[in-house]
């Protein structure tokens, strides 16, 4: 199955960005607020970087770092993979299959349009990923 993901999957109103001098508590309550896992890190339109929930754990609270006093640009997951939006759905579940991650920027010519997330996709799309993979598995 071949689709776009813009705007099919994602519209311009899922984009949460912050700048990388915002403090991780201004990530971890934005995020909170719109119920997302994940903040695009951006200076003047240009992706820098991404901050999950997972960095939250694993890079903040693991390490004991205050997070009123930590900033993104020091715990961000900095140059983040991207697609762009006429990326089809498998290629783009591949993507975050085989990164091992769950968010995916799309940007188009340097801008940022949105993010991807495992849990945008449909059943059927998951159902042929996997489906791909016991191809693969046999060949």
């Amino acid at each position: 199955m071949v689709r776009k993901l813009i705007p099919d999957i994602v519209s311009e109103g899922d984009i949460f960005a912050l700048a990388g001098d915002a403090t991780v508590r201004d990530a971890a309550r934005g995020m909170a607020e719109r119920d997302v896992n994940s903040v695009l890190i951006t200076e003047d339109g240009k992706l820098l970087g991404i901050f999950t929930g997972t960095d939250l754990v694993k890079k903040v609270v693991a390490a004991n770092l205050d997070p009123d006093r930590t900033v993104l640009r020091e715990v961000m997951t900095p140059d983040p993979q991207t697609v762009s939006p006429d990326t089809n759905a498998i290629e783009a579940l591949h993507r975050l299959q085989d990164g091992r991650f769950r968010h995916l920027p799309i940007v188009e010519d340097g801008k940022l349009l949105g993010v991807l997330s495992r849990r945008d996709f449909l059943g059927h799309e998951i159902d042929e990923l996997e489906h791909q993979d016991d191809l693969w598995e046999k060949i």
